[in-house]
């Protein structure tokens, strides 16, 4: 048996059921695509149409369809392929107008800049297109803000329950099955606006249905995961205390990023004296989330989730009405932001770990600090020298620890200076690895080749030595040679420091 969801695919946009105004919006996005030529995000919840949406407004403009799935391993492929599609035009393969539309499905799946590919590259690509692009994601805010705001965004929002019956209903008659109205309803209750889960359930409801009845739908109980902000409205403006504790249970987020979200967005609804309260309640999950961190007792969560959703509810002192628009943490922002510093600091301390024989931690949070105060601006630039000569640190790692700008002329002769005292250093500790002057003179003697001025050199280097030691046998000075000066003291050698030599 065919799958269903893809036999009963939408051909166009006027078969796509639920969510018209973005439908008409999408529509329009396309057929003025010339006079903006921006590339359009859609997004929603898994199953509500977005996809089948793109293929048929394709199918409506008469336009060709490369579709790619940015879920892909090799996304530096996948970016690259987007790339080729959306820089051409006019060719004999294309549409109207010269035209194709590319789709990237699971956009929100581009992480970082890794093998050439993440939001970043997708941004410059979009922004350079030729050709319109559909992004399709399910998360928008997992999208970078830079890409976010380079795109037209259309949100497809969950189908009701009205519009889900309909269709069930159209592919029974189509399939010649035999149906009950409640059951149809209820496969419609079970998927939670989610239209392509229904298609599924119906289609394995009535496999081995000769005729569809309530009795034959058990996908009543269906595991949902609640939408992170359904679940900000729920606790914060909606739901008593247990009904906000009870809505947690099918939020797909762990403790701490759920502190995150409530902490963020309740300001936007409370204030005062009910804030106040929230905040207190906030305080105690983020202690409770602290001795799990401390003592790996995850029982403890429960307090957490306890104080977070069911004290912030409880918090409510008057109704909360209307719209509020929620968004993600700042916390998640400053991290992103952050990461470039974060990066260096843990490369420095990994590689201080690695030659002080201890942990990255107590790098990290011990020995950064101390190397950073008494290094401070390359105010000692010996001890500055050594530092960078010792843990091979470039112009930025530099800049990072002592606080100047890595590309002062104090920062870059330091690391010059430490790459020339590495180099020094190399050759002083190689032993015979380069040069072995002893067996070099053996051999020549061994074979008799010697180059002849290098003999006489010899000879008279052994002359020298000789009248150096200045004593006979009889332990009187022997006067016809004068005696060779004494040579200067030596100086210690400088051998790789580490952090106990700076202290």
């Amino acid at each position: 048996m065919s799958d269903w969801t893809e036999t009963y695919r939408p051909t166009t946009l006027s078969e796509v059921r639920g969510n018209n105004k973005a439908r008409d919006k999408l529509e329009e996005w396309a057929q003025t695509w010339d006079d903006h030529e921006d590339a359009v995000i859609v997004h929603g919840s898994p199953g509500v149409g977005k996809t089948s949406a793109a293929h048929a407004l394709a199918n409506d403009m008469g336009w060709p369809v490369m579709e790619l799935n940015a879920s892909d391993d090799r996304q530096a492929d996948v970016i690259e392929r987007v790339a080729g599609e959306a820089a051409k035009s006019g060719t004999l393969t294309a549409g109207g107008a010269g035209r194709r539309l590319v789709i990237l499905d699971e956009a929100d799946n581009f992480h970082g800049n890794a093998d050439y590919g993440g939001s970043r590259e997708v941004t410059r690509v979009v922004k350079d297109a030729n050709q319109p692009i559909v992004l399709v994601a399910n998360e928008f805010y997992d999208m970078s803000k830079s890409l976010r705001n380079n795109c037209e965004t259309i949100e497809f929002r969950d189908v009701s329950k009205r519009s889900i019956v309909p269709v069930l209903r159209d592919i029974c008659r189509r399939e010649g099955i035999e149906y009950e109205d409640a059951a149809l309803e209820k496969i419609a209750d079970a998927t939670s606006g989610d239209l392509r889960s229904a298609v599924n359930d119906l289609q394995a409801v009535a496999d081995d249905a000769e005729r569809l009845t309530v009795e034959d739908v058990v996908t009543g109980d269906r595991d949902t995961t609640e939408g992170i902000f359904e679940f900000l409205d729920t606790v914060i403006k909606n739901e008593d205390a247990q009904g906000a504790l009870h809505a947690s249970y099918d939020v797909d987020e762990n403790p701490d990023e759920m502190l995150n979200w409530i902490e963020d967005n309740v300001p936007k609804d409370y204030h005062g004296a009910e804030l106040a309260d929230a905040y207190g309640y906030l305080a105690n999950a983020d202690r409770w989330l602290g001795r799990v961190r401390s003592s790996q007792n995850y029982s403890y969560w429960r307090y957490a989730t306890d104080n977070m959703t069911a004290g912030v509810a409880a918090s409510r002192r008057e109704p909360k009405g209307g719209w509020t628009r929620y968004g993600p943490p700042s916390y998640w922002s400053k991290l992103g932001r952050s990461k470039g510093t974060r990066n260096t600091r843990d490369g420095i301390a990994e590689r201080i770990a690695e030659r002080e024989g201890t942990s990255v931690a107590t790098a990290r949070r011990e020995i950064l600090p101390y190397l950073s105060a008494m290094t401070h601006h390359c105010k000692n630039r010996e001890l500055t020298l050594q530092m960078a000569a010792t843990y091979d640190l470039d112009e930025s790692e530099v800049s990072f620890i002592t606080g100047s700008g890595k590309d002062t002329n104090k920062v870059q002769s330091i690391v010059a200076d430490a790459e020339e005292k590495q180099a020094e250093l190399a050759v002083e500790h190689s032993g015979s690895a380069f040069f072995n002057t002893g067996d070099t003179e053996d051999s020549s003697a061994d074979d008799g080749s010697a180059d002849p001025d290098e003999t006489d050199d010899e000879a008279d280097g052994q002359a020298t030595l000789a009248a150096s030691s200045g004593s006979t046998d009889d332990g009187v000075d022997d006067d016809s040679s004068e005696p060779e000066p004494e040579p200067e003291p030596t100086e210690p050698d400088e051998d790789q420091s580490g952090l106990s030599d700076f202290m």
